[in-house]
């Protein structure tokens, strides 16, 4: 199945005006200013990566002036659910996904697409154990407690490191957490394991006293990295994704060329920063892994079958339609 292009502008209007009648769209959608500024909202990016040292150096103001809009930072990058949220409700423009909660987040009823992909990180993903835990294998977890953020990358990676070890999933006792509040439960042994992303596992495994019992590419991942994008703005303004879309992909090169410069953007200390042996975990696991990049055909086919996978794991009721949300940004203008 070929990836969606953008419909003919007469349709596209017509699937606009619908949608903003549809969910009470506020004057704020896609604002323009009386200049023909476009503003675009996207999640406050912190202190480390493409957007952060974009927002700091202004090159992301300057790349976006090109096309005649702006950005206006709003609330923080964290989870893709209130993400999505947010993009239903028309309070955001753009959001980080993985391909496993942005699927979750597809089962309900979405006013967003796909337009990036990042391939599956090798390194710094994957099922965390305590160093001095005495678990050694995948099979080890059976009757065990293994956190998991509902829905999400952390439930996708224990049931993919499950399956490739042969070991029915309703052996091993899945606690449903937010990422940000299981590192305490974790290290203090109320659960055995943590099936985590690199935001999680580096201040982990930095602290010398977690590994990973699998990781990525053991677990044969199909976890991408998407951007997305609300179907409304998309529509209105193509050649703003576009510009985005093309500044994400070269600093993402740049970045894995050197990323130490992509840390730490705007503080070295605090609660904020990366430092000491987490810093050094970060840098190895963003050097291996891969570059923002469009959606192609062959993605569109990996992305099918993480979703049957979540649709036979009964994390999804059905079968999710991956493909009818993709975008595909070489065809925008």
């Amino acid at each position: 199945m070929s990836i969606r292009r953008l419909v003919p502008a007469a349709l596209a209007a017509t699937t606009l005006l619908v949608a903003l009648t549809g969910c009470g769209t506020s004057q704020a959608d896609s604002r323009t200013s009386s200049a023909g500024t476009v503003t675009i909202r996207i999640p406050d990016p912190g202190n480390s990566g493409v957007l952060a040292l974009g927002k700091k150096d202004g090159s992301l103001a300057k790349a976006l002036a090109k096309v005649h809009a702006q950005v206006a930072w709003t609330g923080s990058d964290g989870p893709f659910a209130p993400a999505a949220q947010a993009l239903n409700a028309n309070q955001l423009d753009i959001a980080t996904a993985s391909i496993t909660s942005g699927i979750t987040a597809l089962s309900q009823k979405p006013g967003f697409e796909f337009f990036t992909a990042t391939t599956p990180d090798p390194v710094g993903e994957g099922v965390l154990v305590k160093k001095d835990s005495g678990i050694t294998s995948v099979k080890d977890l059976v009757g065990k407690k293994v956190a998991v953020n509902q829905g999400g990358t952390g439930e996708y990676l224990l049931l993919k490191a499950l399956a490739q070890a042969g070991v029915p999933a309703g052996k091993v006792k899945r606690v449903y957490l937010r990422p940000d509040q299981t590192a305490a439960v974790f290290n203090s042994g109320q659960v055995d394991a943590w099936a985590v992303w690199s935001t999680y596992a580096v201040a982990e495994i930095g602290s010398g006293k977690a590994r990973f019992l699998a990781d990525g590419q053991a677990i044969g991942s199909d976890n991408y990295t998407l951007t997305t994008v609300r179907t409304a703005f998309a529509q209105r303004h193509p050649a703003v994704v576009k510009a985005l879309y093309q500044y994400l992909h070269d600093g993402s090169v740049r970045q894995k060329r050197d990323p130490a410069a992509y840390l730490n953007v705007n503080t070295g200390t605090g609660p904020q920063a990366v430092t000491g042996a987490a810093r050094r975990v970060q840098i190895e696991f963003t050097g291996e892994g891969g570059t923002v990049e469009p959606v192609t055909n062959a993605d569109t086919e990996r992305f099918k079958k993480v979703a049957r996978f979540y649709a036979d794991q009964k994390v999804t009721r059905t079968e999710v339609d991956i493909a009818a949300h993709l975008l595909d940004v070489t065809t925008l203008s």
